[in-house]
């Protein structure tokens, strides 16, 4: 009797439990029925408002007003909004595809974090342009590059006097190139070629070089090398600077010492103030030396002071050559350089005369041959 009785109330137990189930899916099934049709009525005026927006956006003349709905608040879904009976804020602009404008990019800094320092400079392996132009893909034709990634403070015209040295260059740009975009810098290499067969004239070309690379681009600072001189660091950077810059202090040829306080040859720099404010550099001194010297005393007589790297990141290996024929030292320079102060203002960039045979741009260099004459007949000695 006792078992009868308890498998009667386990019987009822479990039809009780089986009759629960069965109201709570029906009561799912009917919630689930009620939120769809909400749904798919909001949506339905959400297309309609959204549309008739695009159509009629300023809604006055027909007296209606059309609105579409913004769901795309971050964190937040239609079911929140059925929830919490939140009104749905109309907007009156319309859509549009519009991509967002890149941003800016920053400045370069100021000490690149991809500097190697001291540099082993060696000229017994044989070098060919095909190698140099493969080691730099990313310097673009005329020799130009602009770093992708910042901003440089400096556009840089680098300036190389030139005739007879196309194996020089050949190392000068396997080495600088790489050096010049470890340095963050935006620059083009200009060389300036002398035609002709007559005296050299290093200066009246630095001239010719700035004169020329401005028709180019709107630089602001200029570097005049020498294209045998290759720097042993890349701590050595080649912008400008609030005072003029001597790059070059410390060559093999000199023992890696400053031969002379006023020395200001081999590298230097000057931003475009700068080179106007000294009148540019003289044309007058025809064959080798004096030049830098004048270009030393235009910086000093015009209120300015040279600035230098450490004596340690300031050096320099030359490739090692015989004078250039033509480029006999010029026995006139001693008298010039004493007389800086009365020939500066009318001997220099404002006095410049040459004639441009040809411009054409390599992959990693532009090349500008220029004629500018001859040196004026020397005084005769009785």
């Amino acid at each position: 009797m006792t078992r009868l009785m308890l498998g009667r109330t386990l019987e009822r137990i479990c039809k009780g439990v089986l009759l629960l189930c069965l109201l709570h899916f029906l009561i799912m099934m009917i919630l689930y029925f009620d939120v769809y049709s909400q749904r798919f009525d909001l949506f339905s005026r959400f297309n309609n408002g959204r549309n008739g927006s695009r159509n009629n956006i300023s809604g006055a003349g027909a007296g209606h007003h059309y609105y579409y709905y913004n769901l795309s608040r971050p964190n937040t879904t239609l079911a929140t909004y059925l929830a919490t009976g939140e009104q749905l804020v109309p907007s009156l602009q319309p859509e549009n595809n519009q991509t967002p404008s890149p941003k800016p990019l920053p400045p370069c800094p100021e000490n690149p974090p991809g500097l190697v320092g001291r540099l082993l400079i060696e000229f017994s392996s044989q070098m060919t342009m095909e190698r140099v132009q493969k080691e730099n893909p990313n310097v673009t034709e005329g020799g130009r590059y602009t770093p992708p990634d910042c901003r440089p403070r400096w556009k840089v015209a680098i300036i190389i006097p030139f005739r007879h040295r196309e194996n020089h260059l050949k190392y000068w740009l396997h080495y600088l190139h790489p050096i010049l975009r470890r340095q963050k810098i935006d620059y083009g290499i200009y060389i300036i070629n002398q035609l002709g067969e007559d005296t050299f004239n290093r200066a009246k070309l630095l001239n010719v070089g700035y004169t020329e690379a401005l028709k180019d681009a709107e630089y602001d600072c200029f570097i005049f090398s020498d294209v045998d001189l290759i720097p042993m660091d890349d701590r050595n950077l080649y912008h400008c600077y609030d005072q003029p810059r001597h790059f070059a202090i410390a060559m093999d040829k000199f023992g890696f010492r400053l031969p002379y306080a006023g020395y200001f040859g081999g590298v230097s720099g000057l931003s475009k103030k700068q080179f106007l404010k000294i009148n540019g550099f003289p044309n007058e001194y025809w064959g080798w030396g004096g030049e830098d010297d004048d270009i030393y005393n235009r910086i000093t007589l015009n209120g300015m002071k040279v600035s230098r790297p450490d004596v340690r990141i300031g050096r320099y290996r030359m490739i090692k050559h015989e004078r250039d024929k033509h480029n006999e030292p010029n026995p006139q320079r001693f008298n010039k350089i004493q007389n800086t102060k009365n020939t500066m203002k009318k001997d220099g960039i404002s006095s410049l005369t040459y004639r441009l045979v040809q411009v054409k741009r390599y992959p990693l260099y532009t090349n500008i041959s220029v004629e500018i004459g001859k040196p004026p007949p020397r005084p005769f000695k009785g």
